[in-house]
Parts: structure tokens; sequence; C-alpha cells
């Protein structure tokens, strides 16, 4: 009654990127100024082992890695989902507008109202929302086009950048300064708050894109094509951008507006393991891998000095970025 293709290339894909994750997420608990060899870690972890091992494994870099991981799954599901949708390489949160709308109200909750941590996650996924909302209803026209949906976003992403810079500018030194910091993308001193926040919105908003992953797939072979197979275009497309604008939202909210991550995630993992749709579980997988990655090298590329790893992914982003648009520009679609 259930059954399931394997394809054993994506298989062996998404084993390797299992694999890699695994063991920079070991990596990032093992090396640091204090350096604990992997079976004293796993020690630490099972709570056994010397009081300082335990407060550097389970207090300080279990949570951050974990962190790490979870961010970048969200985004890089989330960016899967908005270049399904958009049926564009380019069309991530990132680019179309939906980080820069969380990024705006996570900083306005910071400002204005000095907000929690919950409050300030809850300010994100609000933010988040409404820009999907704005975007979505500017882009329909008999449907929405991919490329109608990506300039709508850059236009509405450079207001809200202009909204959010206004605020800096009117907010006292010591708010702005914490607003700027938290701006650049950052996992230094994330702690389980952090962790908890990012794993229920995960929990909840995950199963819910995943579930939507073969209507998706379905629609970019063309909307009449969906239609003929049973989608409900309008309604999977809605579902779809709420579900991970708020998804991008939530993992924003508790790292700062991390760039390139959902742009490059679903892209890499389609050439990888030559997809035909979006593959939005091989993108959670890329998005989990490239963040813990980026993120053990802004910890240890410059040591003793930690970079925040929103510099380290703009890095490799803007590289991956303008591969994008001249191949977009070589094969005469851009």
């Amino acid at each position: 009654r259930v059954s399931f293709a394997v394809r054993p290339r994506v298989a062996a894909v998404y084993g390797g990127l299992l694999t890699a994750t695994a063991v920079a997420f070991a990596v990032s608990l093992a090396v640091g100024e204090y350096s604990i060899p992997l079976p004293r870690v796993l020690w630490a972890l099972a709570g056994q082992g010397e009081r300082l091992d335990l407060f550097f494994v389970r207090d300080i870099r279990l949570p951050r890695a974990l962190v790490a991981v979870l961010v970048g799954a969200a985004l890089g599901t989330a960016g899967g989902v908005f270049q399904s949708i958009s049926r564009n390489p380019l069309g991530s949160p990132d680019i179309i507008g939906f980080t820069g709308g969380a990024s705006t109200g996570a900083v306005a909750t910071i400002l204005l109202f000095s907000g929690s941590m919950l409050q300030v996650s809850l300010g994100a996924m609000a933010g988040g929302i409404a820009t999907a909302v704005v975007v979505y209803l500017l882009a329909f026209k008999q449907g929405v086009q991919g490329y109608r949906l990506v300039l709508v976003g850059i236009g509405i992403n450079a207001l809200l950048l202009a909204v959010r810079d206004y605020l800096i500018t009117r907010a006292e030194l010591t708010e702005a300064l914490t607003a700027h910091i938290w701006m650049i993308g950052s996992l230094n001193g994330r702690g389980w708050g952090e962790v908890v926040a990012v794993s229920l919105a995960a929990a909840v908003l995950m199963p819910v894109v995943l579930a939507l992953g073969p209507r998706l797939r379905m629609m970019e072979m063309g909307e009449q094509t969906a239609l003929g197979l049973g989608v409900s275009v309008q309604r999977t497309q809605v579902a779809a951008v709420l579900a991970a604008s708020a998804l991008t939202g939530a993992a924003i909210a508790v790292s700062g507006p991390i760039a390139f991550i959902a742009l490059a995630a679903p892209q890499l993992v389609r050439r990888l393991a030559h997809t035909q749709g979006t593959a939005l579980f091989g993108a959670a997988l890329m998005g989990a891998l490239l963040l813990g990655a980026a993120d053990l090298a802004a910890q240890h590329a410059l040591a003793p000095t930690q970079l925040p790893v929103g510099v380290v992914t703009a890095v490799i982003g803007g590289t991956y970025l303008v591969w994008v648009l001249y191949r977009e520009w070589r094969t005469g679609h851009a």
C-alpha cells in the first residue's frame, strides 16, 4: 500500500550530505582554544567526564552547533520553496524580500519594543509573512509568474531595507548597535534558548513545507499540467509561501539575516543529485551542511578572532551569485 522510488544517486548524495554534516558537527564540538579529543566529546555528551569538558561541549559548543544545523536546514528548505514557486534560481528569500521583511520586523521589535527573544522571533515571522502577502498580491496576475515575483520582491526588499535603516538612524546608540550586530548574521553566544526557539518553529513548519513538496514539483511542470493532475495551484502557492516565510522569519530571528544559504542550497543539491525538480529534503540537508561548515570557518579561520558567520556566507554566496547570473546570461534567461 505504500511504495516509493529509490534513486541510487540521490540516496548517495543525501548520505554524503548527512555524513559531512555529522563530521562538521563533531569537529565544531571538539576544536577551539580548549581542544577536546573526540572520545571525551562523546563522554561529555553522555554527561560524563571532566567538568571543563562538560562546560565547553554541552553549554558552549553544542547549542551553537545545533542552531547552525537547524537554521541552515530551515533556510535551505525555504529557499527551495521560493525557487520552486518562481521557477527561478534567483527566487530565494534573500533576493525577493522575505528575508528583508523578517529582518525589518525583528529590528522594529528590538528598537521600538526592546523585545525578548520570543518577541523578536514573532516580529521576524510577522514581518516575513506580511512581506510574502504583499509580494504575492503585487505579483499576482492570472497566476504568479517567476520573473514577476522576483522583480516585485527586489523592489519590496529595497523599500524594506530603507525602512530598517531609518529605524536604526532614529534609535539610541546602544539599541542601534545591538540591531546592527544582529543584522550582520552571527551565531556567537547562541545558547539553549535559541535552540528551543528554532526547534519549535522547525517542528511545526518543516512538516508542512515538506508535505507540499510533491505538489510544488508538479507545479514546476506548468500550472495547466498541475491542474490536470488535481493540484489546487493557488492554494498550494499561498500555503507554501506563508509556511516558508514563517520558517525564514523564525530562522533569522535567532541568527540574523544570514545571506545566500537559501539561494545556494537548493541549486547545489539539485546539481549533485541530478534531480529534475526541487528537492526540499535535500535542500534542508545542504543548508545544514553549508551553514555548519561556514560557522566552523567563521570560528577558526582567523583564530583567536571569531568572525560573524554572515561574513563567511556573504563571501561564498556572492561568488555563487555571480556564477548563477553568468549562467543565466549564457543560457539566454537573463
